[in-house]
């Protein structure tokens, strides 16, 4: 009995000390989509654009500028909640696994060089905007 009690003490004393848990939005399912969807379309623009013979600095100029348009004249109002960071991310492993291999990039190591260079471009090109906002 004695167990019982102090057991159901413990038990107590452990839910009212349990720490406070703070929900973000950008674990909103309508931002991971909204990411996806602007990864998978810059994706496809700079890997088109590789195909048709840009260099690599070319087909990131291009694919950053029309991607970043969309986003501009995009009345979602979720974009607000991406983070540069995770969207340089999933960009990079989005572009290394469609098209990566054909200008030398595979693997982890390709997807951390392809997101500095992207974020370095990106900064280069677009210094006074936010991607997301």
């Amino acid at each position: 009995m004695l167990k019982f009690f102090l057991s159901l003490f413990f038990f107590i004393i452990y839910l009212s000390n349990s720490p406070i848990g703070l929900a973000f939005d950008t674990s909103d399912p309508s931002v991971s989509l909204l990411q996806n969807r602007i990864s998978n379309n810059f994706s496809r623009k700079y890997c088109k654009a590789i195909q048709n013979g840009f260099s690599k600095d070319e087909a990131m100029k291009s694919a950053i500028v029309k991607t970043e348009n969309i986003i501009s004249f995009s009345y979602n109002p979720q974009k607000k909640w991406i983070e540069k960071d995770d969207l340089a991310n999933q960009i990079s492993s989005q572009v290394i696994n469609d098209c990566g291999w054909s200008f030398g990039l595979i693997g982890k190591e390709g997807v951390d060089y392809f997101k500095s260079y992207f974020l370095e471009i990106y900064e280069k090109i677009t210094p006074d905007k936010n991607f997301s906002r």
